[in-house]
């Protein structure tokens, strides 16, 4: 079984079948072994490794209301499984990018990967091209005709292969997230 994730791999797919992938995946005469190597500094391992992790979502807000600042919890935002048993607790960013490219995040050094849930977060992979990024929680109560400012820093670039950002303000429930039916079904 071949995986392909859009934009990521698109490099181990050799240049006839990049704009029909499906055949690619079902043609058996073609190997499909793919090794894609980055050298660095000193050959110094990148920690955490991957393109996803490289392209780390940077964008950032701030929420304003009734001219304050409007604080956003960043905290619990990773599944707790996730943050648990897939992301090191005793390992910590080493030759990672510095924050300076347009379209990739920079990462605390000081901060074990198992705390740093913006990368957890972006890390869990969608099965569709769609997605939502939980990015934090505002745990002030809002009524409904308040009007929230949003004031947004564009760092992450997604025009270079045609890209679409959105921003959700939803609302949850003791159930979850935006479709109560599902919490009530099971």
């Amino acid at each position: 079984v071949v995986e392909i994730v859009e934009r990521y791999d698109t490099g181990c797919v050799p240049e006839p079948f990049r704009i029909d992938k499906i055949s690619y995946i079902l043609d058996d005469s073609i190997p499909k072994n793919c090794s894609l190597s980055f050298k660095v500094n000193n050959d110094r391992p990148i920690i955490p490794c991957g393109l996803i992790a490289w392209s780390l979502f940077n964008d950032t807000f701030t929420f304003i209301h009734n001219r304050a600042e409007l604080k956003v919890n960043r905290k619990n935002i990773a599944w707790k499984s996730d943050r648990e048993h897939k992301f090191g607790k005793n390992v910590y960013p080493f030759n990672f990018q510095n924050g300076t490219l347009i379209g990739g995040g920079k990462l605390n050094p000081r901060i074990p990967l198992s705390d740093q849930e913006d990368l957890i977060v972006w890390m869990r992979t969608s099965a569709l091209p769609s997605f939502r990024k939980l990015y934090g929680r505002i745990e002030k109560d809002l009524d409904v005709d308040d009007v929230v400012v949003v004031h947004l820093m564009n760092n992450y670039n997604t025009y270079s292969f045609g890209g679409k950002k959105k921003l959700v303000l939803s609302t949850t429930s003791w159930l979850g997230g935006k479709n109560d039916f599902l919490g009530l079904a099971y």
